[in-house]
């Protein structure tokens, strides 16, 4: 910190080498919104270089709103539309999303709700107009009450709001815009057109920018966080039991990666993404290597699976944290406990393979005996520390104990060693779930293909 009247420097360093330098004469006179702006604008900078795709995107939404624009712009585009081009504009702003599922889906909400509530609220307003002009605000006002309600309810439905949600929240505000204007509106069903029209020019330009301009596809999304997490869950379960065995624990969690360590968690909270770009995924048209009536589906039970396989890591964590096991008793069982985990995650990345390319490894059947026959030699060495920790108990005391003044292993170390012995031998039954529902899903691609 630069004392009173020194010059003072603050550098704020980017990720590829590049600095800005502010000097500043005197820092209490710096105001708080500059420092704060400027930290904005380090973490604007340090997230656009993580993520280009995000600044393409930007940039797409920018373009699909200039050539909107256009109908205002260009005088016979403008009288085209009928002079309520700031629809069409509206529309580019709310729907135009991230991925290409998410755009289309919301696209075609947007265009089916305008369409029904415009032809709904065109009908109830003609209906209204029959009983005269007393009766007419009572019927409008009774429609709009028992449509809005009823769509409202519609909404908390689970299946209505995770694929429908934005088309009755348009439903209900496109029909109350064409029932109320209608009682003081001549031309109600040019309106409507006009309203529907505008809305198909939005999302029309909306789609084609999406997909013809660098397009983000939800199903290649889904596609690699489901890769990732499976590395992740590998490199996780590598590091926790490599930690756990070696004697300098604390040393070996200084040098393990940290993204190694924690890269389980993200597969914790992955669920509601992974849903969400399945949902999305739906509604792409063929691209890649995914056909119209890929599986999508089955990626969300493979992400169950996933999530079930982090959460007997989570708990191995638990056990790493806390290494209250003699060295020579973890000495003992790191040979066949390293060889297990070894092989579930050689499984694991084995089984990235299958998914990103959808063919057969005939890798996977090696690795999963070599698993089966680690697990038999877990169990036999669990079985030789029971039987050696009874003899020392009953008999003779001395033979099982490596340390002077040790009779009978802790109680601990021996809970300890038995749920991370219980612990592996679960994993290696996640990764047999694993592998099935992985076979299952490369074999429904190939036929879809």
């Amino acid at each position: 910190m630069a004392k009173e009247g020194e010059p003072w420097e603050w550098r704020m360093s980017f990720p590829d080498g590049m600095s800005m330098l502010f000097v500043s004469e005197c820092i209490p006179h710096t105001p708080g919104f500059v420092v704060g702006l400027l930290g904005l604008m380090q973490s604007g900078w340090r997230y656009g270089t993580s993520e280009p795709r995000k600044i393409i995107h930007c940039f797409k939404v920018g373009m699909a709103l200039c050539l909107v624009s256009l109908f205002y712009y260009v005088d016979p585009l403008y009288e085209g539309v009928g002079g309520n081009a700031m629809w069409a504009v509206l529309t580019v702003v709310v729907a135009f999303e991230y991925t290409v599922g998410a755009t289309i889906c919301k696209c075609v909400n947007r265009t089916t709700a305008t369409f029904i509530a415009g032809a709904l609220g065109v009908g109830v307003h003609w209906v209204a107009t029959l009983f005269g002009k007393e009766w007419e605000p009572i019927i409008l006002q009774g429609s709009v009450f028992f449509f809005a309600s009823s769509t409202t309810f519609l909404r908390f439905l689970p299946s209505v709001k995770t694929h429908f949600d934005h088309g009755a929240l348009i439903f209900i505000f496109t029909f109350i815009l064409v029932s109320v204007s209608g009682y003081r509106m001549p031309d109600l069903f040019d309106f409507a057109q006009h309203r529907l029209s505008n809305v198909a020019i939005g999302t029309s330009i909306c789609v084609v920018t999406s997909i013809f301009c660098c397009p983000v596809w939800a199903g290649n999304e889904l596609h690699s966080l489901i890769l990732n997490n499976m590395e992740k869950l590998a490199d996780s379960l590598d590091a926790y039991v490599a930690v756990y065995l070696r004697d300098d624990a604390d040393d070996m969690k200084k040098e393990a990666s940290k993204e190694k360590l924690v890269g389980y968690r993200s597969v914790l909270d992955s669920m509601s993404t992974e849903e969400s770009l399945v949902n999305y995924a739906r509604w792409e048209p063929a691209h890649g290597g995914f056909s119209f009536k890929h599986p999508w589906k089955d990626y969300l039970e493979l992400g169950a699976l996933l999530r079930s396989y982090a959460n007997c890591i989570d708990t191995l964590s638990g056990i790493v944290s806390d290494t209250k096991a003699p060295a020579f008793l973890k000495r003992h069982f790191s040979t066949v406990c390293l060889k297990l985990s070894l092989n579930s995650s050689a499984v694991l990345r084995e089984l990235v393979v299958v998914v990103r390319t959808s063919a057969e490894s005939p890798k996977i059947g090696l690795r999963q005996k070599e698993m089966c026959v680690a697990v038999q030699e877990l169990h036999n060495t669990l079985k030789v520390l029971s039987n050696q920790n009874t003899v020392a108990t009953e008999t003779k005391p001395e033979e099982f104990s490596e340390g002077k003044g040790e009779s009978v292993l802790p109680f601990v170390a021996i809970v300890q060693l038995v749920t991370l012995s219980s612990l592996l031998i679960e994993i290696v039954a996640r990764t047999e779930k694993l592998v099935n529902a992985v076979n299952i899903l490369a074999h429904k691609v190939t036929n879809s293909e």
